[in-house]
């Protein structure tokens, strides 16, 4: 086998492989022979086939798997040799000479073909003494505490029957609903027997006030319109009906937050509870404070290092990131013009976040390879558990989708891998602990609401190559019925 460098271009490395037709003839002829203790023809004694006869019955599927293992060795052998470390799967390219083709696979002329890599770049680590961050730290305040308490009591709290009395905001209602589009039923916006607080919040806007004033045995029709945003697309905008029929009206009884509330809870105490909602809240807040901090981190990194870049890992990045683009916009119904913007200009913007997320995601995967970062399968298996859990009733058919699938895998590893190296990195950089409240904590960042800023999320896969690019999540979400509003949930 002879392995020839054809180019040489930036990233892009180009070589030409060419094995004899002699050496392919050998080759087969070694199959073949271990072929002949494997194979039983009846007529021959095991081992006994003549190697004429073998190829004759087998001669095409073997000369296949002779050129697939000299395609494979060649792969090999210009990463080794080359010492490369890839950023794609080499792309292999035969002649587009049919004829000449056949000729090789039937061994009857020299195998030739070329192999396009690309590599990662080599990078050298910079120094991170001057950088510093702030971390912003939020004191849970006992109101806050109080706050919850009162959700939690809420939640729990007993209504008692009002008979034939009229439904008020902050009665209980359970109805049953048909919901229809244009008189037609559509999935989801049925039920019965459902319980409903009014003035909660719980259904789409309009919905419960059109409730108040209702009785036990009403029959009522409601018509809503969907939200536009709404995350049933095929109802998102749209009006629609409720054939509503109230079973009960009950009001709320009394709000009690005691020690009993706590142990419906699962904790000993009111005291107990109380220090586990501030717990909780904290890690909220933390974990926003966090993500602004890791922010500020990829940004100085960011700043710090240019190399270049592997052009089709950049393309896979963008085509991710622009498909997101389109489907968001698709979701809001709006258009470039609409932004303030054109076509051209959202896709330089969105290519050079493209770009920011493939450069921080190989400086990552650089420095975690340096700092020796690991990520164990105890590690996968609990992020894993914590993956199945978000879909009840379906965390086995979850769990073997990731257990079967070497990617999605790989996509649950990844964040475990990125998160390990931020920390190695602010254990070595200047962290400045500030205090804020809540509300500055949680002030809209108009830059955070880009896709730039999971900037390091390939950083694992970066490590192994980065050959592809993320995914999408292993099973749909489990779908809310569609009388129910959307609730946002903030984004670290």
């Amino acid at each position: 086998m002879q392995l020839t460098q054809t180019q040489s271009d930036g990233l892009k490395r180009q070589f030409q492989v060419t094995v004899p037709a002699s050496e392919l003839e050998s080759r087969l002829n070694a199959e073949i022979e271990q072929l002949k203790t494997k194979v039983r023809i009846n007529g021959f004694r095991p081992g006994k086939v003549p190697a004429g006869h073998l190829k004759r019955l087998y001669g095409k599927s073997v000369m296949a798997d002779v050129v697939q293992n000299a395609v494979t060795e060649a792969n090999r052998r210009i990463v080794e040799e080359n010492d490369l470390k890839l950023a794609m799967e080499p792309q292999i390219d035969f002649p587009e000479d049919k004829e000449l083709v056949d000729r090789m696979f039937d061994g009857k002329a020299d195998l030739s073909f070329g192999v396009h890599v690309e590599v990662l770049p080599r990078i050298e680590v910079q120094d991170h003494s001057d950088i510093a961050v702030t971390r912003q730290v939020v004191a849970i305040e006992d109101k806050e505490v109080d706050a919850a308490l009162e959700r939690m009591a809420s939640q729990n709290r007993s209504f008692n029957d009002k008979g034939n009395k009229k439904a008020e905001t902050g009665d209980r209602v359970t109805i049953d609903f048909v919901g229809t589009l244009d008189g037609v039923a559509f999935d989801g916006g049925s039920s019965e027997d459902a319980d409903l607080v009014l003035g909660s919040g719980s259904f789409i806007p309009g919905f419960e006030d059109q409730l108040v004033g209702a009785k036990a045995g009403d029959r009522k029709t409601v018509t809503v319109t969907f939200p536009e945003g709404y995350q049933a697309a095929h109802l998102a905008g749209k009006p629609a009906e409720f054939a509503v029929t109230v079973k009960a009206v009950a009001a709320p009884g009394d709000l009690v937050i005691d020690d009993e509330l706590a142990r419906k809870f699962g904790m000993e105490d009111l005291g107990k509870l109380k220090d586990a909602i501030r717990r909780s809240l904290g890690e909220e807040l933390n974990e926003i404070a966090r993500s602004k901090t890791k922010r500020q981190l990829l940004d100085a990194l960011d700043a710090k290092y240019a190399f270049d870049l592997p052009p089709t890992l950049v393309e896979q990045e963008f085509n991710t990131v622009w498909s997101q683009v389109q489907q968001d916009m698709q979701a809001r119904k709006t258009s470039f013009d609409a932004e303030g913007t054109t076509e051209d200009e959202a896709r330089a913007e969105y290519r050079r976040i493209a770009e920011r997320r493939v450069r921080l995601g190989l400086v990552l995967a650089e420095l975690g390879s340096r700092a020796k970062v690991e990520v164990t399968d105890e590690e996968v298996t609990q992020a894993l558990v914590t993956r199945a859990r978000q879909f009840p009733g379906r965390e086995k058919q979850v769990w073997e989708f990731y257990q079967k699938n070497p990617q999605a895998l790989a996509e649950v590893r990844a964040p475990i891998f990125e998160e390990k190296v931020i920390d190695t990195l602010l254990a070595a950089v200047t962290v400045t602990d500030q205090s804020v409240t809540r509300e500055e904590l949680l002030k809209d960042d108009e830059d955070e609401d880009k896709p730039a800023k999971s900037a390091g999320k390939s950083a694992e896969k970066s490590k192994k190559a980065a050959a592809k690019a993320e995914a999408g999540e292993a099973a749909e979400k489990p779908k809310k019925a569609p009388a129910k509003k959307k609730v946002e949930k903030s984004e670290s």
